[in-house]
């Protein structure tokens, strides 16, 4: 006795939907008077070449077919079924066509329409054909141009054809708007006990048709899309991303999107991770999430607030320090031992998470692959380029809010006196062990204020404000960003603070050091209050204060007149640096380091150039500006050249060059 191997699935789904073809081809053959034996009319699917039984063909599948789950999942009634079925049988065997002609008695109508299947199929009901019934609500079927409703031509959705042969696959028209995200490789552990959370809130009855909304609020869209793509792994469901700004405008385009993505849903299981952290037109997206039966993750910064679906709200940060640690080691692998504690650093300065950790070192490995293929790297090398592989992986949100400068400046550039130069040194003394002072000493556990490094530089233009947040950069290999104020100041209420929110959200990343260069505008004295304008211009600067005190990196405030600024809010600032007007010996000292090495210089005279009454901004402008009038002669740079730049120069401060500053320069 022979036994037949148990079909699987897809072979037993074809050959059942081969079955229902043969009960709707009868029901029409039938309805045509047509001769039911000729095995000319069997239907013809796959590799098989005859047409089981239906019952057998049940008895067959390991699971529900697709046929029967989309009954189940749509609630078709058996009429609907047949009717999907035979709509079905045009696209999979041609002489369904001429069935559909010869029941209708009509040649030139070669498929099929709700006529005939209300003439041909048993229990028929108008209902079927309505918009609100199941076929055209989920858009299963679409009726086509003609005459009557009746006997226009009906055809299956095309997702919907492929679903009932077997065929997984994305509708075509949600192409380019959603993006199968992928399972994380890795996820901190509060990210996992959250991720559980929700799917535990996901495996649980839905009250009524709406399923909850999970919203993940925050400033981390990274962390968030981890959280959505591991809950979806952990509940077998695929994640798709869709961008908030795509939603239609238009009601109508709203509702039929909402409508096609429920049906995919319906057919895969799946569920939309929204991408609304920076949302802008927040009406169309909210008339979305209200109406829409779905499996949903809305990524905000600020919580969605909705009137009739059920929200569930979840804050999501960053891991901490403990598990960055953990997710370094796992990254680094065997080079994490070998780095003998040196880990740390990175940990204290940049607050990655686990994406921007695996790339960083992905990164070095790299790099290291192509320069050093066959021994084994120096660590200090290697640290060194794993920690400009996070300063890069920092840096993706801040360039589009600031102007990165790319410092320069060594302290031998600067000349500053020496109390100025030490309030500098102690300033990286603060950055280099904030981290063993706020956490293993426990300074952080005593209070959460004040652990921001704040400072302000005031000076005249010029006197080397810049310059000296250029060699902190440099010296602690960090990224310098200026701050545009009027990019940041708006005069719309609330804006301001949104601004600033997003610099220093951005920031937090990398420890950046943030320059507010000519902060006077924004951080002068608060004002008494005599109206609204006064009230929130208030607000603005109690905001700024909040963000720097909280700030795990630098932010340098810079001034031209210290005295506009409020005391209370100099209180506040860990450092003030003074940049004082360079004397003559100061000014001496500017002229003899401002030419690089490789100037040709020609009987140059710092101190005689130290009469120049001008601050070294100045100073580096009349040195440029000689060294081309220099190149221009083919000459090196002289007296003759500096004294053309200098009158340049001073003529565009609106200054008279004196006889006395420039006595004895030829």
């Amino acid at each position: 006795m022979t036994t037949t191997a148990p079909l699987n699935w897809h072979e037993a789904n074809q050959r059942y939907l081969m079955a229902r073809l043969a009960v709707v081809r009868e029901a029409l053959q039938r309805h045509s008077k047509r001769d039911t034996t000729k095995s000319k009319d069997a239907p013809r699917l796959g590799n098989d070449k005859s047409t089981p039984g239906l019952e057998e063909a049940a008895r067959d599948l390991p699971a529900p077919a697709a046929l029967d789950s989309v009954r189940s999942v749509f609630g078709l009634s058996s009429f609907e079924r047949d009717l999907l079925v035979l709509c079905a049988g045009i696209e999979l065997d041609a002489n369904f066509a001429e069935l559909c002609a010869a029941a209708q008695g009509e040649p030139p109508r070669p498929y099929p329409t709700f006529s005939l299947a209300l003439a041909a199929l048993p229990e028929g009901h108008w209902s079927a054909i309505i918009p609100a019934a199941p076929l055209r609500r989920w858009r299963l079927i679409e009726v086509g141009i003609g005459d009557t409703l009746t006997n226009s031509q009906l055809r299956i959705d095309e997702r919907v054809l492929h679903y009932l042969t077997g065929v997984s696959g994305l509708d075509a028209r949600l192409q380019g708007l959603v993006e199968p995200l992928q399972r994380p490789a890795y996820i901190a552990d509060s990210h996992r006990q959250l991720a559980e959370q929700i799917a535990r809130i996901w495996s649980q009855p839905k009250e009524g048709p709406m399923w909850p909304i999970i919203n993940l609020c925050g400033d981390d869209p990274v962390a968030q899309e981890t959280i959505a793509t591991f809950t979806g792994s952990l509940s077998e469901t695929q994640v798709y991303l869709f961008r908030a700004s795509d939603v239609p405008v238009a009601p109508a385009e709203r509702d039929a999107f909402a409508r096609l993505w429920e049906r995919e849903t319906a057919l895969s299981g799946s569920a939309l991770m929204v991408d609304a952290t920076d949302i802008e037109n927040i009406r169309a997206l909210i008339g979305f999430l209200e109406n829409v039966k779905a499996m949903l993750f809305v990524l905000s910064r600020e919580p969605i607030r909705l009137w009739r679906p059920r929200i569930i709200r979840f804050d999501v940060s960053k891991p901490g320090p403990p598990e960055q640690r953990q997710i370094w080691q796992v990254a680094l692998g065997s080079a994490a031992e070998q780095l003998d504690g040196q880990l740390e650093p990175l940990v204290s300065q940049f607050n990655l998470g686990a994406q921007a950790i695996e790339a960083a070192t992905a990164v070095v490995a790299a790099k290291i692959q192509i320069e050093e293929p066959s021994s084994t790297p120096d660590m200090n090398s290697f640290l060194t380029t794993l920690w400009d592989a996070c300063r890069t992986q920092a840096r993706s949100r801040l360039d589009d809010l600031a102007q990165r400068i790319e410092p320069v400046a060594l302290w031998k550039d600067l000349v500053l006196p020496e109390a100025q130069r030490q309030i500098l040194r102690d300033m990286t003394v603060h950055l280099r062990h904030r981290s063993r002072v706020y956490e293993k000493w426990g300074f952080a556990s005593k209070s959460s204020r004040g652990l921001g490094l704040s400072a302000l530089f005031a000076g005249a233009s010029g006197t080397g404000k810049t310059m000296a947040a250029e060699v902190l950069a440099n010296e602690l290999r960090l990224d310098l960003y200026r701050i545009d104020l009027s990019q940041v100041v708006s005069k719309y209420i609330g804006e301001t603070e949104k601004n600033l929110r997003r610099v220093f959200d951005a920031a937090e990343e990398g420890g950046s050091i943030l320059l507010f260069d000519e902060a006077d505008a924004l951080f002068g004295k608060r004002t008494e209050v005599r109206d609204s304008h006064d009230r929130y211009a208030n607000i603005e600067i109690s905001y700024l204060l909040q963000r720097m005190e909280n700030y795990r990196g630098l932010a340098i405030l810079t001034t031209n007149m210290k005295s506009a600024l409020d005391t209370s809010f100099l209180r506040r600032l860990r450092f003030i640096v003074h940049f004082p007007f360079p004397d003559a010996f100061q000014r001496a000292e500017i002229w003899r380091r401002v030419f690089p090495d490789e100037t040709p210089t020609e009987n140059l005279d710092a101190t005689k150039l130290a009469r120049l009454n001008i601050a070294g901004g100045n100073i580096r402008n009349i040195a440029v500006h000689g060294a081309f009038l220099a190149a221009e002669a083919r000459e090196p740079v002289r007296m003759f050249h500096l004294l053309q730049a200098a009158r340049s120069e001073y003529a565009k401060l609106e200054k008279t060059l004196t006889d006395t500053e420039t006595a004895h320069w030829l």
